[in-house]
């Protein structure tokens, strides 16, 4: 698969919730950085994902990509969004995608409690 079409892929997962659809996207040796930390691996992985899950599955919650940039093996998104909890008012991620696989992400935003 291309690095558009595994981006497209993690952004319909994200924004469906769906997370055996999301964990479908890394591999044991995939590394997501975030201000919450760094996770490493498919079991800190999928922890990651369950607890933002469970903040955007609230009713009201949205996600809307802003922008994206591909660039070979390297994919750039920003994106803004609400849950019941907090407003991304600016959120970014960049993807490194290696034979199908996001083998590294980060994470950055503005988050703002209601």
């Amino acid at each position: 698969m291309t690095t558009k079409e595994i981006l497209d892929h993690h952004w319909d997962a994200f924004t469906t919730q769906d997370l055996d659809m999301v964990m479908e996207d890394y591999d044991e040796g995939s590394v997501v950085i975030t201000n919450m930390g760094t996770f490493r691996g498919l079991d800190e992985i999928e922890g990651l994902f369950t607890n933002i899950f469970d903040e955007f599955s609230q009713a009201g919650s949205t996600a809307e990509l802003e922008m994206e940039e591909i660039e070979g093996d390297t994919a750039y998104i920003v994106w803004h969004g609400e849950t019941p909890d907090n407003h991304y008012a600016f959120c970014t991620d960049t993807f490194r995608i290696e034979d199908g696989v996001i083998t590294m992400q980060t994470f950055a935003g503005d988050v703002q409690p209601k």
